[in-house]
């Protein structure tokens, strides 16, 4: 069997996977997580709030991140070599990011969440980069933050996710020119959601640096998978 059709049977498993319905266990969680957030002060919904818009402003209006020109002419298999290369760098520096501000307590690892959150969203421009596509494309960073929400976020709106993305070039058609209409809400909140226990625990005395090296080192690994899996479908059709 080469690279292509082994590529292509995991992700038709893969999509199998992402494709099923919320379990009631995963409903349940859901409900829980609404009302942990209920009991966060407001000065933490603030803040989390702004970052993310913040963010995704940036990354719509293509200021902030930069990368190399899209990798042409190479074979999936090189292709996801480079990514299995990239995603080590990425995790050692999220890992001692993490620890870091693990370690310096509540004040300080606050500042973990937009720094982790940089970090994803460059690795991610570096993704589509080594996958051929050109983030100058105002619907290519689109895509770039559905990879984000596909990593982290609830069942329910994977389901939809998947479907978008299944159909890239139609769906990409419909999409608004005016980045003010870009729906960041509903983004930041099943980021926050998928996150906000664990970068909770981050901040507590004594386990915080350990938390937080675990926790990023698993997001990165996760977010690059999903990737892998996102830009098969472009490419593998």
């Amino acid at each position: 069997m080469d690279y292509n059709t082994k590529a292509l049977k995991e992700l038709n498993k893969w999509k199998k996977k992402m494709k099923k319905k919320p379990s009631i266990v995963e409903l349940a969680s859901k409900g829980t997580q609404n009302k942990f957030n209920g009991i966060l002060p407001d000065k933490y919904h603030e803040i989390m709030t702004s970052v993310i818009k913040s963010m995704t402003r940036a990354v719509l209006l293509g200021s902030k991140y930069t990368t190399k020109s899209p990798i042409t002419n190479i074979p999936l298999e090189e292709r996801e070599y480079l990514l299995e290369e990239k995603t080590k760098t990425y995790r050692t520096t999220a890992v001692v990011e993490g620890a870091g501000t693990g370690a310096a307590g509540i004040l300080i690892g606050l500042t973990d969440f937009p720094l982790l959150l940089s970090i994803k969203v460059k690795f991610l421009y570096e993704i589509a980069a080594i996958y051929g596509f050109d983030t100058n494309d105002y619907r290519e960073r689109i895509y770039i933050l559905n990879i984000f929400s596909l990593a982290f976020s609830s069942k329910k709106h994977i389901n939809k996710l998947v479907a978008d993305m299944e159909n890239w070039e139609e769906y990409s058609k419909t999409l608004p020119e005016d980045i003010n209409d870009f729906d960041w809400r509903t983004f930041q909140q099943e980021y926050r959601d998928y996150i906000d226990l664990a970068k909770l625990l981050q901040m507590v005395p004594g386990i915080g640096a350990f938390v937080g090296a675990f926790v990023n080192h698993k997001l990165i690994n996760k977010l690059s998978r999903t990737a892998m899996y996102a830009y098969r479908m472009r490419i593998l059709k």
